[in-house]
């Protein structure tokens, strides 16, 4: 499931919506196909569970441009963030986690929701420098677009949430953006 989850995501970076959504439809079907084993208890980075799942079927959508308006994408995205709160949780991770709550800022930002979206970004913004790695520095430089577009850009609050994701995305450990 993941190598079509990666897909999904790619394809929407480069704006193939159709291809997204075919690789969306091939995780799902290969989920149906899962047989866990004793491997599975396991756990690790080669695991991709559920709830990863659905962070990267919301993160295509966000890629893609989609709101939650006439879609299930803002309740995905809820879950999403919802099942990563839990740190004790054998799939949690802070990367993940923090991809879920910037896919949800934007979500929200598409319904004109901009404290929603600040709301659901500040642990993100209060990660300390060693966690801000590449992939949560871009996606919060993606809230921070969506800001920038957002029919509310123009008040106090939008410029002070792009002022505050700015000074987070210069504020990275040194290593954080290596490739």
């Amino acid at each position: 499931m993941w190598l079509p989850g990666l897909e999904a995501r790619a394809a929407a970076l480069l704006g193939e919506s159709a291809t997204a959504a075919a690789a969306v439809e091939q995780a799902a079907r290969q989920r149906d196909l899962v047989e866990p084993d004793d491997l599975d208890e396991l756990g690790g980075l080669l695991t991709f569970p559920v709830e990863k799942e659905l962070y990267y079927r919301v993160e295509t959508a966000v890629l893609l441009g989609h709101g939650s308006q006439g879609t299930a994408t803002g309740a995905d995205a809820e879950r999403a963030v919802t099942a990563f709160r839990d740190r004790n949780a054998a799939h949690w991770a802070f990367g993940d986690e923090a991809g879920a709550r910037c896919n949800l800022a934007v979500v929200r930002l598409h319904d004109d929701q901009l404290e929603g979206a600040a709301e659901a970004l500040r642990p993100v913004l209060d990660l300390p420098p060693a966690q801000r790695n590449r992939g949560i520095v871009v996606s919060a430089q993606r809230v921070q677009r969506a800001v920038g577009h957002s029919p509310a850009r123009t008040t106090v609050l939008a410029q002070e949430l792009r002022e505050e994701i700015a000074q987070f995305s210069s504020a990275t450990s040194p290593h954080a953006l290596l490739r």
